[in-house]
C-alpha cells in the first residue's frame, strides 16, 4: 500500500519544493510579486518569451536564487546524511554531527577567521572548514577502529569525546578573539547563508551528486543493516566495508556543507524521522523523499530567517534550533514512554 502511495507522495513533495523556491525568491528586503518571479524564471526557458523587469531579474537570478539553491542542497544533504546515521546507529536521534564532523568543520572555520585568512580570501573559511571536518573524521575513525573492525558504540563515544574537545578548542580561540573576529566567528557558528552565490553552488553540486548516488546505491544494504549486524552478515553483507563507505560519504557531504554555511543543526534529525513516520523505513523511498524534504525544510527555514525582522535577518541556525530542539525533546520523551519510564 505504501509503495502505491509513494509516487504521489514524492511528486507532491517535489511540486511543493518548486513552489517554495518561487516563494523564497519572491520575498526579502524587496518584495517581488509572485507572478513577476514566475515570469522571470519562465523567460529563461525555451519557447517562453516574456518582457521582465531588469532590476527584478538581477535580484532574483544573481542574489536570491543562488542562496535558495545553496539552502536546498545543504538541507537535502543534511537530511540524507541523517538517514544514513540513523540507520547505521539504529537510533532515530542520530544526526550528521553525532561523530564530531560538524564540530571539526566549525573549528576549521574559526581558525581561518581568527588568523585573518578570511580577509585574504573568502575561500579560506570553507577550505579550512572542510579540512577540519575531514581531519576529525579520520581521527575519530582511526581511534575507534581496531583490527580492521569498527564498533558503532566506540565510534559514537569517540565522536562525542572528540566533539567536546574540539568545542573547547573553539571556545579557547573565541576567548582571545577581537570584537570584530568574535562577531564573524559567532556569525559562522550560528549558520550563515547570507551572500551565497553561484560559485558556492558550483562547489556544492559535484560532491552532492556523487555522495548521494553512492549512498542511494547502498539502499538495500541499509535496509538489511536495520535487522542487526549478525543478520546482515548471514545475508552476505560485508558489514565493515558497507559502514565505512556510508560513514565516509555522509561525513564528507556534511563537511562540505558545514565548510560553506557554518553549523546548521537539527535538519538531519527532524526531516528523516518525520519522513520515516510517513512512508516507512524502506531506503529505496526514504532516501529520495528525505532529500526533497530536507531541501524544502531548509528553504522555508531560510525564508523565515529573512522575513521575521526584515530588512535584517536571523541566522538560519537559530531558526533550525528553535524548530529542532522541541522536536528533539519530544523524541526523548517518546522514547522514555516506549521504555515504560514515563
Amino acid at each position: 500500500m505504501k509503495q502505491l502511495k509513494m509516487p504521489v507522495f514524492f511528486i507532491a513533495s517535489f511540486i511543493l519544493f518548486l513552489f517554495s523556491i518561487v516563494i523564497a525568491t519572491s520575498f526579502g528586503g524587496v518584495t517581488i510579486p509572485f507572478f513577476e518571479t514566475v515570469q522571470v524564471f519562465l523567460a529563461k526557458l525555451p519557447f517562453f518569451y516574456y518582457e521582465t523587469d531588469s532590476t527584478f531579474e538581477q535580484i532574483l537570478l544573481y542574489i536570491r536564487l543562488p542562496r535558495v539553491i545553496v539552502a536546498s542542497i545543504v538541507g537535502a544533504s543534511l537530511a540524507v546524511c541523517g538517514v544514513v546515521m540513523q540507520s547505521l546507529f539504529r537510533n532515530p536521534m542520530a544526526e550528521p554531527g553525532i561523530i564530531g564532523i560538524s564540530s571539526g568543520g566549525s573549528l576549521g572555520g574559526v581558525i581561518a577567521i581568527y588568523f585573518g585568512l578570511s580577509h585574504i580570501s573568502t575561500f579560506f573559511v570553507p577550505v579550512f572548514g572542510f579540512l577540519g571536518a575531514l581531519l576529525t573524521l579520520l581521527l575519530v575513525y582511526i581511534i575507534s577502529t581496531s583490527n580492521g573492525k569498527t564498533s558503532m558504540l566506540t565510534l559514537l563515544l569517540t565522536g562525542v569525546a572528540i566533539s567536546s574537545f574540539i568545542s573547547a578548542c573553539s571556545s579557547l580561540i573565541i576567548t582571545y578573539a577581537s570584537y570584530g573576529q568574535l562577531q564573524q566567528i559567532l556569525y559562522w557558528l550560528m549558520g550563515n547563508l547570507n551572500g551565497r552565490d553561484w560559485d558556492d553552488v558550483k562547489l556544492l553540486i559535484l560532491p552532492f551528486i556523487l555522495c548521494n548516488i553512492l549512498i542511494f546505491s547502498y539502499r538495500k544494504q541499509l535496509d538489511i543493516l536495520l535487522l542487526g549486524e549478525e543478520e546482515a552478515k548471514n545475508l552476505g553483507i560485508h558489514v565493515q566495508r558497507t559502514r565505512t563507505i556510508l560513514l565516509i560519504s555522509a561525513s564528507l557531504l556534511t563537511g562540505v556543507c558545514v565548510s560553506l554555511t557554518g553549523v546548521i543543526g537539527f535538519v538531519g534529525l527532524i526531516v528523516p524521522h518525520m519522513i520515516r513516520l510517513l512512508i516507512g523505513p524502506t531506503h529505496r523511498y526514504l532516501i529520495p523523499t528525505s532529500l526533497i524534504g530536507g531541501a524544502l525544510f531548509l528553504t522555508l527555514a531560510d525564508l523565515i530567517a529573512r522575513l521575521v525582522i526584515r530588512p535584517a535577518e536571523i541566522q538560519i541556525g537559530i531558526i533550525t534550533a528553535f524548530l529542532g530542539a522541541p522536536y528533539f525533546i519530544f523524541l526523548i520523551l517518546r522514547q522514555k514512554k516506549m521504555e515504560g519510564l514515563l
